[in-house]
C-alpha cells in the first residue's frame, strides 16, 4: 500500500492497536481480533518473541485486509528487517534520525516518538509523517495533548501510554489524528486465558467511541458556524 494510503486509513480508523504479547501465537491472535472487531490495523511491536517473522506472516496474508505496521523501532538497523518483513509503517518510542531517515528514503510511514515541545519540533523537522507522544497519560494525557496542540495545530499527534475507553473521547475532542492504544485493548490476560472475544469486544468500544466523537464535534461545529453567521 502506498505511503499516503497507509496515512489516509490511519486517520480514517483513529486507532492505532498496539500488540505486546508472550508469543507469536499470542500476538496473531491479537492481530485476528482487532481486524473482527474492525480496526484493520495492527502494530506488532519489537519486544513480542520472534516479531519479525510475525510481521512477514501477517504482511503475507493479510495484507489486502490488515495494515500491519512494527512499533518499538528503536533503530535503522530493526527498521530495515522490519521493512523487508513488509512492515507498511514504523512506530518508535522516541525520535531516532537514522530511522526516520530510512523510513523516509523507502517511503514508508514513519510515527516517531516524542514528549517535551522540543523533541516534537525535532521528530516533525525530521521527517515524522506522525509524532507519537509516548507516554501521554503520566504526563497529562488529553489536557497535554491540548496544550501542544496551541503551538503545534498543524503537526498530527498519536498519543500512547494511558489511553482508556474512559478518556479516549477526551483525546478525539482534544484534536489527536489518532489513538494508540495498547493493554486497554489487547489485554495480556485475554491472550493468556486465550479469550481473543475480550479483545473484539475492547476493540469494537474504542471504534464506538471515536466514531461517536468525531460525529458530535463534527455536528457541534456546523452548529457553532450556523449560530455565526
Amino acid at each position: 500500500m502506498e505511503k499516503q494510503k497507509v496515512h489516509d486509513r490511519i486517520i480514517e480508523i483513529g486507532i492505532v492497536p498496539v500488540v505486546r504479547a508472550a508469543s507469536p501465537a499470542e500476538a496473531r491472535m491479537a492481530a485476528e481480533a482487532v481486524c473482527e472487531g474492525g480496526i484493520p490495523i495492527v502494530e506488532i511491536t519489537m519486544t513480542v518473541p520472534g516479531a519479525v517473522e510475525v510481521i512477514r506472516d501477517l504482511a503475507k496474508n493479510s495484507a489486502s485486509t490488515v495494515l500491519v505496521g512494527a512499533g518499538t523501532v528503536l533503530n535503522a538497523e530493526a527498521a530495515r528487517r522490519c521493512l523487508d518483513a513488509g512492515a507498511q509503517f514504523l512506530v518508535s518510542p522516541g525520535l531516532n534520525l537514522p530511522t526516520v531517515e530510512l523510513a523516509a528514503r523507502e517511503g514508508k510511514l514513519i510515527m516517531a516518538g516524542a514528549l517535551t515541545p522540543s523533541e516534537v519540533m525535532a521528530a516533525w523537522e525530521a521527517g515524522a509523517d506522525f509524532v507519537k507522544i509516548f507516554p501521554c497519560g503520566q504526563v497529562g494525557g488529553a489536557k497535554y495533548i491540548k496544550a501542544l496542540k496551541g503551538p503545534f495545530p498543524q503537526i498530527p499527534f498519536v498519543p500512547t501510554g494511558g489511553v482508556n475507553l474512559t478518556n479516549a473521547a477526551e483525546f478525539i475532542e482534544a484534536g489527536v489524528a489518532a489513538l494508540g492504544i495498547g493493554g486497554e485493548c489487547v489485554q495480556a490476560e485475554a491472550l493468556k486465558s486465550k479469550k481473543p472475544e475480550i479483545i473484539v469486544e475492547n476493540a469494537r468500544k474504542f471504534l464506538l467511541i471515536v466514531k461517536q466523537t468525531r460525529a458530535q464535534m463534527l455536528s457541534s461545529g456546523i452548529a457553532a458556524k450556523s449560530s455565526s453567521n
